[in-house]
């Protein structure tokens, strides 16, 4: 029988539909403005912040967008999953300077369909039609940084 991978403890109990919706919002943001992935989230079952280094504010119009593309994410209701793999092999696939110094030797990947994949510990949703509606509450620019709030009406189903 195979072993489990060996990873590092996670020190933090997230609220997975939260968590995987920052993931969603991470991706689209990454692919419409090439800023990568947040540099600072705080991410909650009420309200949820991300920081982004973007060279202008983002318009009322680019919120919206956003929303609505993280919203047919969450509506077309695809498999969340995981994969695992040696650290060393992600170099060129992944920023591998956010793990700590004493990252295990194993990684896991978490997939949102095929459209986002990134390395992480935490939990998240098995589908993401278990997320509920994703709604932009707030954002903020200043000095290079977007800092957008968002909240999740939550869904009823299982």
């Amino acid at each position: 029988m195979e072993q489990p991978p060996v990873l590092n403890e996670h020190n933090k109990a997230e609220y997975p539909p939260a968590h995987t919706a920052e993931h969603i919002l991470n991706g689209t943001v990454s692919k419409l403005y090439g800023c990568g992935r947040a540099f600072s989230s705080h991410v909650e079952r009420k309200k949820s912040k991300l920081d982004y280094h973007l060279a202008q504010p983002l318009s009322d119009e680019q919120i919206s967008d956003l929303e609505d593309r993280v919203n047919a994410v969450i509506t077309a209701d695809v498999e969340v999953w995981t994969e695992y793999a040696r650290k060393d092999d992600m170099a060129g696939r992944f920023d591998l300077s956010r793990l700590p110094d004493d990252a295990s030797e194993t990684v896991r990947i978490v997939h949102v369909g095929d459209y986002d994949e990134c390395l992480c510990a935490g939990q998240h949703v098995a589908r993401t039609g278990q997320i509920g509606r994703f709604r932009i509450t707030s954002s903020r620019w200043q000095d290079g940084v977007q800092r957008l709030v968002f909240r999740l009406d939550e869904t009823h189903e299982a």
